[in-house]
């Protein structure tokens, strides 16, 4: 495999110019790359080199000195907030960023938790890597319950997309023919343990639309050809994912999209480059070029391309947007409609049920899955609504043994105790909503009219909460989570739901929404800004609606399908 080409002063221009290097900014560079268009990407963060630079891989927790834990004073001082998230520990805080040097502010009364991944790679080194399409009752919500614009695309739009990118990336999964969960191309999936697998059967016997299935996830099962050839194999079960993969077994922008464009010869990579913002030239109103900030000198740099492509993520998007004013757009660039910054979205995890398996003591599992049993939204459509509030959620659900971690909490002393913790505990099982949250104009960020970061890019301000309409989704949740495990003969029942801020579930979408009219969107229904022709944005910053799915299998459709369309208006001359 070709090495990568790294720059940093340079007067080419390129054919593209790509922001950002994470799930986007990959699939961006690679389609580009292979069509045989020179492309830089630009990352604002460090480099990280696949399996060299996976520095808390292979280490045992026992062999830590805090068993992965951070130290206290380093976690109160660089990241109170990347620490909220469930991947932060000592073998994976390399990878998020440090709270310190990223500063922003939230609205009076309101909270939000920004997790950051600042170098290559971006966040594709720590997803969770659940992957599902988007239905037509997804991209049809809006329009038909009357909350938020209608999605300038359909199903049949992004299918074949979906069918490509899958098939790269490798998605493990079963046919289920759902209709609010179109089928993915699959390699083998991981199995349900037994007592899932019972609990499914009694959930399919009693109650109708809820069909629990296994996890559907970017880990390769079977590899292809092209994969081996990438240096992927089959995942191992082993749990490190968020350490960095050197197996290759999941996907990430280091073990897939970037080797794939690198291989062509036609990539270049500007690391420690901070976007302060775009350069726009009024006369021929296409933009030219992005001035950075050297993330560590602070020099500052241009570059220039004929196309430019935003896979900055939602927020990060949004920002350097925002921040590149010009006469003719005073309030950020493509922004004649006012919408840009307008809303923000996440999914939200609020509630969570679960309770002990009776049983099942000569049950066990070998390793330690990817993924878990999911359930789909059971309230995909209008006429399946609840009276109390509109749209619905999935359940993120597994069953486990107790093992020393949740046993040492238990009652005990001495050797007998110690001896017991060797041994598997009792089956337990746990539930959580993941929630859809409604557009709403109100909940928006914007730029700091003050303060700045140390690059002297202004801060962006947050201004985002619930409504109750996903407050009442949440007890929902709760409720219909309790009768399914009471159902199943579950025990020991609990189930709480909470009022956690946005932001945790690190799926923040919509700032720069596509949209069929002009007045009301940023991008048309090829993530191309309705203002500029050679601008596009394809990140979670696009999104109308967040549907109830995990969005980074759909961020990947609809990047390769906007390169698809770029590539052919280039070549027409009309970018």
């Amino acid at each position: 495999m070709q090495e990568h080409t790294y720059v940093n002063e340079t007067k080419e221009e390129f054919d593209v110019l790509i922001v950002g290097s994470g799930i986007t900014g990959g699939w961006a560079a690679k389609e580009f790359c292979e069509r045989g268009f020179s492309t830089l990407m630009i990352e604002r963060g460090r480099v990280v080199k696949h399996r060299e630079d996976y520095t808390g891989e292979g280490k045992p927790v026992w062999d830590k000195p805090l068993r992965s834990r951070v130290k206290l004073d380093d976690v109160n001082e660089n990241y109170r907030i990347q620490k909220q998230c469930y991947a932060f520990n000592d073998a994976t805080k390399q990878f998020f960023g440090n709270d310190k040097d990223l500063p922003y502010s939230t609205e009076k009364g309101t909270d939000f938790s920004w997790i950051r991944a600042n170098q290559l790679g971006g966040k594709s080194l720590l997803w969770h890597r659940q992957s599902y399409r988007l239905s037509d009752f997804d991209f049809e919500a809006n329009v038909k319950d009357g909350h938020g614009n209608d999605w300038p695309i359909r199903y049949d739009d992004l299918e074949k997309w979906y069918d490509h990118v899958e098939t790269f990336a490798g998605i493990s999964g079963s046919k289920e023919n759902l209709p609010q969960l179109p089928d993915s191309v699959y390699q083998p999936p991981h199995e349900l343990t037994k007592p899932e697998q019972d609990f499914k059967d009694v959930i399919n016997t009693h109650f109708e639309n809820i069909r629990p299935i296994i996890g559907r996830c970017a880990h390769l099962t079977k590899p292809t050809e092209l994969q081996i050839s990438l240096g992927r194999v089959k995942c191992m079960s082993r749990n490190e994912c968020q350490k960095g993969c050197s197996l290759g077994a999941y996907f990430s922008t280091q073990s897939s999209t970037l080797p794939a464009a690198a291989n062509t010869g036609n990539l270049q990579i500007a690391p420690n480059s901070v976007v302060d913002s775009l350069i726009y030239d009024e006369r021929t109103n296409r933009v030219k070029g992005v001035r950075v900030i050297d993330n560590d000198t602070l020099a500052e740099r241009e570059y220039f391309a004929k196309v430019v492509f935003m896979c900055a993520s939602t927020l990060g998007s949004t920002q350097i947007l925002l921040n590149s004013k010009s006469k003719k757009f005073p309030r950020g660039i493509a922004n004649s409609s006012g919408v840009l910054g307008h809303y923000l979205m996440d999914h939200n995890y609020n509630a969570s049920i679960g309770g002990t398996l009776p049983g099942y003591e000569d049950e066990f599992y070998i390793g330690r899955r990817p993924t878990g049993m999911y359930i789909p939204n059971f309230y995909y459509k209008p006429s399946l609504y609840k009276s109390n509030f509109v749209r619905g959620y999935a359940f993120a659900t597994s069953a486990f043994r107790e093992d020393w971690r949740q046993m040492a909490n238990k009652q005990g002393i001495g050797v007998d105790f110690k001896k017991k913790l060797k041994h598997a505990g009792q089956w337990r099982i746990h539930m959580m909503a993941q929630g859809e949250m409604l557009p709403r104009y109100e909940n928006q960020v914007s730029l700091h009219p003050d303060k700045k970061d140390k690059w002297g890019i202004p801060q962006l301000h947050m201004n985002v909460q619930w409504s109750d309409n996903e407050r009442e989704m949440m007890q929902d949740a709760v409720e219909v989570g309790t009768s399914m495990l009471k159902k199943a003969g579950v025990e020991d029942i609990y189930g709480s739901a909470n009022d956690t801020p946005p932001g945790l579930a690190i799926h923040e979408v919509g700032t720069a929404r596509m949209g069929k009219d002009p007045k009301d969107s940023v991008l048309n229904g090829y993530n191309q800004t309705h203002d500029i022709p050679n601008l596009f944005v394809t990140d979670g910053a696009s999104f109308c609606s967040t549907a109830v799915q995990n969005p980074s299998l759909t961020f990947m459709a609809l990047t390769v399908r906007a390169v698809d369309y770029a590539a052919k208006e280039f070549k027409a001359g009309r970018l």
